[in-house]
């Protein structure tokens, strides 16, 4: 690769990788993973690089979201480790307890719902866009959404104005 296009890939991985390390963490509930996530879908990235570095961002989350599935979609039923931080993001004004209350339920959640409400809440992809990440058909997404709420509201609470994640496209 020529000198040119690896400073603009240095430059975007300074730029982007925290705002992919969170989503990354977001899909895996512990930062190693997510680290090893993000580092996997830079290094393919960084091989492709002269032919996506004008959308290299969408490629990098794309990465993230196929490896992440296909992770859980080899995985055995093994148990989740719960992670010992959570990366900075803007906050909701959510007290402390209901912020951990709703991460804990976030994490007791299986991959498939929890990579669902990344993309569709987090990420605000649409169901088709979301459907389109994961490999699936939209009204997988749209089930496995549902069934997510509803056990985020029965393990946390249903109070709505915990609830109101944004916008459903």
């Amino acid at each position: 690769m020529d000198q040119s296009l690896e400073t603009e890939f240095t430059a975007f991985v300074a730029e982007r990788g925290q705002a992919l390390l969170r989503i990354a963490h977001a899909l895996t509930g512990d930062r190693g993973r997510a680290e090893d996530l993000v580092q996997g879908a830079l290094a393919k990235a960084y091989a492709k690089w002269p032919r996506i570095h004008g959308d290299a961002e969408a490629y990098v989350r794309r990465v993230i979201y196929n490896d992440r599935v296909s992770v859980w979609r080899r995985a055995s039923r093994r148990p989740e480790v719960l992670a010992a931080e959570v990366p900075e993001r803007p906050g909701h004004d959510l007290d402390v307890a209901e912020r951990i209350a709703v991460r804990e339920a976030l994490l007791s959640l299986p991959a498939r719902q929890r990579a669902v409400l990344v993309l569709r809440y987090l990420e605000d992809l649409s169901v088709e866009e979301t459907a389109e990440a994961l490999g699936c058909r939209p009204g997988t997404v749209a089930s496995q959404t549902s069934r997510a709420l509803a056990k985020l509201r029965e393990t946390v609470g249903s109070d709505e104005h915990t609830w109101s994640m944004g916008g459903t496209r």
